[in-house]
């Protein structure tokens, strides 16, 4: 493989790109057998999602881990979070066969070392990206072993005991799999007497003939939000293709802000463990770290991604950790992200209140938000560094933890950074109201447009 093309498919936290034409079978195995050295371990467990060619990709990978004399530990077809679960409790490292989000001509591989510790750039990614240009290492003397297992009901029995589930109110709830992982993993998990689960697009379908299982597009989740408004059901959930990431849509077919569901979820593992840290990646609202200190945590700030989230998490030994990308992470299930987990927490949550989830919502919002704009431009560095020309003098704070982020007088603020994956800016703001909000927002898109 060129050193170009190994490039693009092993990216900041995983690995990713089309296929076959860019992560084919060979690419595979080579990864399988650089994982086994990487990590070292005696066994390795492989899980799968429902896209064409994830069993023959999978497959290939599990050849290339028991060349170097590891075990494989099958876990069959499952979530993302459902390959977190199988790595923490067995303690072995991990390979989820996924694209995620993307669409149906892609795939990709989430790695993770044992106790679901995630693999990402500066922590192994660079290595197994080396290992795709380099000659095929030479099979280890006596090939490894493999073993089934099928513990995809423990899973949802894990989930179901890290919240308080008794005394729920009967509830409607609408969910859109997506044709993805959720409609393996939610029948198991939201299987409540109290619940009536409306299922939509539940077959496990990789060609998505419905819609792209990407949530974060408002057009995918369209759908959804009609269901809800017509079946007069009380919440509504929508997952991508391997079922990390929830989510949620009130009563009126209104989408709930992810940071919302940050305070939500905080506000309930606070009340049980006062002082606790808190981790946020920078684009959550300040409304949602004021509300985390209110309840007597310690709000820890983030760069955005999972890997960066979760190394602080462990310093931390954080309890709760979110992202406005739908990711949320918990120190009880080995500070991973699971929306299952998420989901269960607004069930309960919307079950001990009278009110509808609208009240709810609109009882954890406080300042206006642009939601994240996307941007291309030729050279986002220097879209950046003109933001920042154009725009800090008058901050009354900057930093660069993660592109530039400046903070005004008046309570309002913006974040501008680089994609990992793609030429394109992100922007996201926040401010007190919707006029100043406009007014911010137009400002940093006018100097990213004269850069």
């Amino acid at each position: 493989m060129t050193p170009e093309l190994a490039a693009r498919l092993v990216k900041a936290y995983d690995i990713r790109g089309l296929s076959p034409q860019e992560l084919d079978e060979a690419a595979a195995h080579r990864i399988g057998a650089a994982f086994a050295r990487l990590t070292g371990a005696p066994e390795i467990a492989v899980a799968r999602d429902m896209r064409d060619t994830s069993p023959a990709l999978a497959a290939a990978f599990a050849r290339g881990v028991r060349e170097q004399g590891a075990a494989v530990v099958d876990a069959g077809l499952g979530s993302t979070d459902y390959l977190y679960y199988v790595s923490g409790r067995l303690g072995v490292p991990g390979a989820m066969f996924t694209a995620s989000h993307n669409p149906a001509g892609y795939n990709g591989i989430k790695l993770c070392r044992a106790g679901a510790v995630p693999v990402g750039e500066g922590t192994g990614l660079e290595v197994l990206r080396a290992a795709l240009t380099e000659p095929a290492p030479a099979p280890a003397g006596r090939p490894g072993g493999s073993r089934e297992v099928a513990l995809l009901a423990d899973y949802a029995a894990h989930l179901h005991g890290l919240v308080d589930l008794s005394g729920l109110r009967p509830l409607k709830v609408v969910v859109d799999a997506g044709n993805g992982m959720a409609g393996l993993t939610v029948p198991l998990v939201l299987n409540q007497p109290e619940l009536t689960v409306v299922p939509m697009y539940f077959e496990l379908d990789g060609s998505f003939p419905h819609h792209e299982a990407d949530p974060m597009k408002p057009e995918n989740v369209a759908a959804l939000k009609e269901r809800v408004r017509a079946e007069g059901a009380d919440l509504g959930l929508a997952f991508d293709g391997d079922a990390d990431r929830c989510f949620a849509v009130d009563e009126r077919g209104e989408a709930v802000p992810a940071s919302s569901v940050v305070a939500l979820v905080a506000k309930r593992l606070l009340a049980r463990e006062p002082g606790a840290a808190v981790v946020h990646n920078l684009i959550t609202s300040r409304g949602s770290v004021e509300q985390i200190e209110e309840a007597g945590g310690k709000p820890v700030r983030s760069r955005v991604g999972h890997s960066f989230v979760k190394a602080l998490m462990a310093e931390h030994q954080a309890v709760f950790g979110g992202e406005h990308s739908g990711h949320y992470y918990f120190r009880d299930f080995w500070f991973a992200d699971t929306g299952l987990l998420a989901a269960l927490h607004i069930i309960a949550e919307l079950s001990s209140t009278e009110g509808p989830l609208s009240r709810l919502v609109d009882g954890l919002k406080r300042y206006e938000a642009s939601g994240e704009v996307n941007v291309r431009t030729p050279d986002p560095a220097a879209a950046v560094a003109a933001v920042e020309r154009a725009l800090g003098d008058a901050a009354a704070q900057l930093d660069h933890l993660d592109g530039l982020t400046a903070s005004f007088a008046d309570g309002s603020w913006f974040n501008v950074r680089p994609s990992n994956t793609e030429p394109v800016l992100r922007l996201n703001a926040e401010a007190g109201d919707a006029a100043t909000l406009a007014a911010l927002r137009e400002r940093v898109l006018a100097a990213i447009a004269q850069a």
